[in-house]
């Protein structure tokens, strides 16, 4: 397992808040069963949307040289571009054919999707801080919502709406508007829908929109990764209607949608909430759900004795669940203990396997934690703004609101398994490591108050690479050197696209940051700000290169992923050990914006890194910071 670094935002909140009206419950005597009635169906540009490209291989190996300069010194350097050169003329070029070849076979998907998602499912890591990020709520904006039980129920139902939202075709289709003015408008979307799904994608183009991928949605609802020996599986039950709830160590179910699959009342859930939270239960001596977070060959070993168990169908009830809603019996006390509470808590209430967990602490503190293989942040973003929308605005039940009179101990079933000595043993082994793991990771949470996104733009200087820039600073400061650095960007604009990676150390950023660090009394201000415009000029440039499919990293991966799949010797780029160097990210980064968050982060990829999430907003800079105890970075 591997320590990570998380970076802290504080997004503005949406037009409601302290001084807002009272927001009115649903008009119905139960909630509405739809977030919304999209004019243009849900799907609608998907079988249009472009390809994802693949690069040209000599932009590749240009891309990769600019990438690794800042990394090597000459001696290194010329070593490299010696093994791009062969590369790009012997077995890169054949293997580079034969995957536009593959490519053009394959025009339902993109080149990326497969090897992406062998690479998620066919990792043995624990999934617990080698992979699952979190995103926190900011608080309901009336104080009196935060209560526990009014939170819990009136999420559950914004969530649950959503799904009914998105399977009816109801939900808006996720695009990106460059001109809203045009595209973002009822006259547009009513002339859109009568486009043909296979031309529709290019009459949103037409008026610079763009639509949005949105293939993995289906996976956000009754779907969980199941452990099997060398390479794990996606599981999703679509027919099931039970939500499954942990509390303590225990779980429950109960239907959260009818037998018609319409939404069960509010005040049912929220009788069905307290019940389960009136249960006095002292925590399970062995809680299996430290299992999630073992070793994933060890877990599916064990997982397949608990099948043997006679557990097999109390285990497809929680795989099946729509999803996962925990229920943490403490307080919040400070961002630190957020942090650390929603990326991995002290394991017995996370079902870490689940697509994600919906996660509220007695404070009403609320986050989701949600397992990556399935999918990346733009499909879990969507549910977590329109959740947070939702609840906030149109909550289906108030503090005040009386549960319904119904016997919860009829509607809700609590779980039972049977265990095993050996899942005993292999229980208390995984807590175990999961306590020793958990020791590895600090968290730290830093809120700049100067400047901001609009003060930078002013300056015409980009905010994100303003923001890229100062970590280069302060590991340069920290560390004396550069290092490699991983900054995530979303491909979703392309059929089946996942993510690329933008490269932000770049010469132009160590010249920067030596100037700045190591000798800022030979600089006037204008040279520095004239280094810093050539950060944000070919950071801009990086970033249109990424989103656009255009950089070099998932293409060098996949072609590497070929050459493994058909029994090729590995060329003697990948055996380089600046391949090696430039792939332990020392530094990974990633940026999310919604008014929705509060608090985002993951771990560190490397157990010498720093994972970072950050948002640079309007006069202030805020990120939540995790890595090991140790200084083991040299």
């Amino acid at each position: 397992m591997m320590p990570r670094l998380l970076l802290r935002v504080w997004p503005r909140g949406l037009a409601v808040g302290p001084g807002a009206p009272c927001r009115p419950l649903s008009a119905r005597s139960g909630p509405s069963q739809y977030l919304q009635s999209s004019i243009v169906p849900t799907m609608h540009y998907q079988d249009s949307l472009p390809r994802l490209p693949i690069p040209k291989l000599e932009d590749t190996i240009r891309r990769y040289l600019s990438a690794q300069k800042p990394l090597l010194d000459d001696g290194h350097f010329r070593k490299t571009e010696q093994f791009c050169k062969s590369f790009e003329n012997g077995s890169g070029k054949e293997l580079h054919e034969q995957l536009v070849a593959q490519d053009k076979k394959n025009k339902h998907t993109s080149y990326i999707s497969g090897p992406w998602f062998d690479m998620y499912l066919a990792a043995r890591d624990s999934i617990v801080l080698n992979f699952n990020p979190f995103m926190a709520f900011n608080p309901d904006p009336k104080s009196e919502y935060n209560d526990q039980l009014t939170r819990a129920t009136n999420m559950t139902v914004s969530a649950i709406r959503f799904l009914k939202t998105f399977r009816a075709g109801l939900l808006e289709p996720e695009v990106f508007h460059l001109n809203p003015a045009k595209s973002d408008t009822d006259t547009f979307k009513r002339l859109i829908r009568l486009v043909p799904p296979s031309l529709s994608w290019y009459g949103a183009y037409l008026v610079s929109a763009y639509p949005l991928d949105m293939s993995q949605y289906f996976r956000l609802f009754n779907s969980t990764r199941i452990p099997k020996p060398g390479r794990d599986e996606l599981f999703t039950d679509d027919k099931a209607r039970h939500l499954l709830v942990l509390r303590k160590g225990h779980f429950y179910v109960f239907d959260i949608l009818d037998k018609d699959g319409n939404i069960v009342s509010a005040s049912e859930i929220k009788a069905h909430l307290k019940y389960i939270l009136s249960d006095n239960s002292p925590a399970p001596e062995f809680p299996l759900t430290y299992l999630t977070s073992e070793n994933r060959d060890i877990w599916a070993e064990l997982r397949q004795k608990l099948v043997s168990d006679s557990n097999a169908e109390t285990l497809r009830k929680v795989d099946s669940a729509v999803f996962c809603l925990c229920l943490d019996d403490f307080p919040i006390k400070d961002l630190v203990h957020l942090s650390h509470n929603m990326l991995h808590g002290d394991g017995t209430n996370r079902w870490f396997d689940k697509s994600f967990n919906l996660i509220i602490a007695k404070d009403g503190t609320a986050a989701v934690h949600f397992e990556h293989a399935w999918g990346d942040g733009v499909a879990v973003l969507r549910l977590f703004n329109e959740v947070f929308q939702d609840s906030t605005q149109n909550p289906a039940v108030t503090p005040q609101s009386r549960p319904a009179t119904t016997d919860s101990s009829v509607a809700v079933q609590k779980l039972s398994f049977k265990l095993s000595d050996a899942l005993k043993t292999g229980i208390t082994t995984a807590k175990r490591k999961f306590d020793e793991t958990m020791e590895t990771l600090t968290i730290d949470c830093i809120q700049f108050q100067r400047g901001g996104k609009e003060f930078l733009k002013k300056q015409k200087l980009s905010p994100d690479s303003v923001a890229q820039l100062a970590f280069q600073m302060a590991f340069l400061r920290q560390y004396g050197k550069t290092v490699a650095t991983y900054e995530s960007c979303s491909t979703a604009a392309f059929k089946h696209g996942r993510t690329e990676t933008i490269r932000p150390a770049s010469i132009f950023t160590m010249r920067c940051s030596e100037a700045f660090v190591r000798e800022p009394s030979k600089h006037s201000a204008g040279e520095l700000q004239q280094l810093m415009a050539e950060c944000s000029k070919y950071h801009g440039q990086l970033t249109k290169e990424a989103a656009m499919g255009q950089g070099f990293d998932r293409h060098l991966f996949a072609l590497r992923y070929l050459a493994a799949a058909k029994g090729i010797p590995l060329p003697e780029l990948y055996l380089d050990p600046a391949y090696g160097k430039i792939n332990h990210n020392i530094l990974s980064t990633s940026t999310l914006s919604s008014p929705a968050v509060n608090l985002g982060g993951f771990a560190p990829v490397v157990p010498d890194g720093f994972g970072i999430g950050y948002i640079p907003r309007c006069g202030i800079a805020e990120s939540c910071d995790t890595g090991s105890p140790e200084d083991t970075r040299t």
